[in-house]
């Protein structure tokens, strides 16, 4: 759950630092306190897309940490090793911000990027919003509720792929029917341009091995020339080095016997002897090998002129051409297999099977969960004053199927304008909606795994008798469970575990919110102003008290 939250200098937060408690916590104060801002910067821990505009006027970046207790949560532990991330009983997610609009991520301290604190902030936090109700009148979005519900997210995925393979499968049968003729013209150029290097048979490494031959032919009088020269200064001429040192070490051997520190120097023109024999005998060597072979120059200049000839025709550099052969041999596969139109028939309907086959598996998922939703969500709906309405999810086939499956997901109400159940669109007013939204909500948070819960002023378009409802039902997932609900309604906050109260004030001309936790008194003057505005009397603080009591005021 959700230990601890630092904020600092975000919007006209200067700075908090808050402690969090288990259970239902209402957050509540004036319209425009700053209430939502919490939530923001908690979303922002999360991964949510920043910008500069989150950084309090005049500071040069805004920070917010969030710490969470993860012991209870082994996939957070298994995500963090996969990832290289230091884990522990608790994780620490930082987001910064600078006033460029530039953000870094640190996940218990490491550098991290945004979609990694996405992924880890899943399996931490569900937070429905305030304008959750409109988005419900979305067909795509009433269909990822179901799904998330039903817990059919792999299979999804699974669907689009299998789709995605049939429809690219379709395309290139559709290709190859209506370019028969130009794929045509297209093989025949190819099979004459691979005739042409076939013929060629030019190696991969032939370029190089062709280019030191020809130089060595081009140069061969230089080269035997340099040899014999070579050959008549070190050993054969009269004045040859060899000769020399050869006097030289004897000369200097003798004399060792009278003074051995001659015998050191006597030893390295041992060395020398050796070494300038085995480069002598070397030279010799290649004297004997080297010779002008002008038939052979000829030879490889030809075959270097045909392998630049066949460069410029294609327009590539002469160690290009093999590489150029290979790929000219692969397009030639496809497109030989594209001309196998009873092949890609058969691919096209294997693709189609599979698909059918996940699709169906997706809808039998779908049509299980879509009866089980119906019945909890008109379960609850009952208990927010809702008692002749019946939610039904229907599921219309889509035509051929689609990249989300074979069937639409549908939400539907019966029983408030007449009995046959109709599109959510069509018949619920503005604060049925409100009320059907919260129990949608209510039911999925109920089947989530994420530990911590918030609801931002979810309960718009409800008051009375049902806002106390809507406080039970809250207060029933925070014994599960730790849930915060940023609410205006006292019947709301008064069924909270614990409540804090957003104010703002002025200093030193800037505007900033603070967050104050309540004790016993303060809930009962905070929750008299929410029944009774700015002026409090002794009637709605005891009426205040009466709906604390017994839940919060023991």
């Amino acid at each position: 759950m959700l230990l601890h939250l630092t904020i600092k200098d975000f919007v006209i937060v200067d700075r908090l630092e808050l402690e969090f408690s288990n259970g239902f916590g209402a957050l509540t104060g004036e319209t425009g306190a700053g209430k939502s801002i919490l939530i923001d910067a908690l979303a922002l821990a999360l991964g949510e897309r920043a910008d500069a505009g989150v950084v309090r006027s005049g500071c040069d970046k805004a920070e917010v940490a969030a710490t969470f207790d993860v012991a209870a949560l082994p996939g957070v532990a298994a995500w963090l090793a996969a990832n290289d991330l230091d884990a522990d009983n608790e994780l620490m997610l930082r987001r910064v911000v600078d006033a460029g609009g530039r953000s870094r991520a640190y996940i218990n301290g490491s550098p991290a990027t945004v979609l990694q604190l996405r992924e880890v902030g899943e399996w931490l936090v569900d937070i429905h919003g305030q304008h959750a109700h409109q988005s419900l009148l979305r067909a795509d979005a009433q269909r990822a509720l179901l799904d998330a519900h039903a817990g059919l997210g792999a299979t999804v995925r699974e669907v689009a792929v299998a789709w995605k393979t049939w429809r690219d499968a379709e395309q290139a049968l559709r290709g190859a029917n209506e370019g028969v003729e130009a794929l045509q013209r297209e093989r025949e150029q190819l099979q004459w341009q691979i005739g042409e290097l076939d013929a060629l048979a030019f190696g991969d490494d032939e370029w190089a091995t062709l280019d030191v031959e020809h130089r060595r032919l081009g140069h061969a009088a230089s080269l035997i020339e340099g040899a014999q020269y070579a050959l008549g200064v070190l050993a054969e001429d009269d004045a040859a080095c060899e000769r020399q040192i050869d006097s030289v070490a004897d000369r200097l051997a003798g004399l060792a016997e009278y003074d051995p520190a001659l015998a050191e120097v006597a030893e390295l023109l041992g060395s020398v002897q050796a070494e300038l024999s085995e480069a002598v005998s070397t030279l010799r060597r290649y004297a004997d090998r080297v010779d002008l072979d002008p038939s052979r120059l000829a030879e490889v200049e030809r075959r270097m002129d045909a392998v630049m000839t066949n460069a410029r025709k294609f327009r590539v550099q002469p160690p290009e051409l093999p590489g150029l052969l290979v790929g000219w041999l692969q397009r030639l596969a496809e497109l030989d297999e594209s001309a196998d139109l009873a092949a890609l028939e058969a691919k096209v309907a294997a693709a189609r099977q599979a698909y059918l086959a996940l699709a169906g598996k997706l809808s039998a998922g779908r049509k299980k969960a879509a009866a089980e939703m119906g019945k909890a969500v008109s379960e609850v709906m009952r208990q927010l004053a809702l008692s002749s309405g019946r939610f039904e999810v229907a599921l219309p086939a889509v035509e051929g199927g689609a990249v989300y499956g074979l069937e639409q997901v549908e939400f539907r109400i019966g029983g408030l304008a007449g009995n046959e159940a109709k599109p959510l669109a069509k018949v619920a007013s503005g604060g049925e909606l409100s009320r059907i939204s919260l129990a949608i909500q209510v039911l999925t948070s109920r089947s989530a795994s994420v530990p911590t819960l918030i609801f931002d002023e979810v309960d718009v378009g409800i008051g009375g008798g049902v806002a106390e409802i809507v406080g039970r039902l809250l207060r029933e997932l925070g014994s599960e469970r730790q849930v915060l609900c940023v609410t205006h309604l006292p019947q709301v906050a008064a069924q909270a575990n614990w409540q804090w109260q957003v104010s703002k004030a002025t200093r030193n001309g800037s505007t900033l919110s603070a967050i104050l936790p309540l004790d016993d008194d303060g809930r009962v003057r905070e929750i008299a102003r929410m029944l009774g505005g700015v002026e409090i009397t002794d009637i709605t603080l005891q009426h205040a008290r009466e709906l604390l009591s017994p839940k919060a005021l023991a």
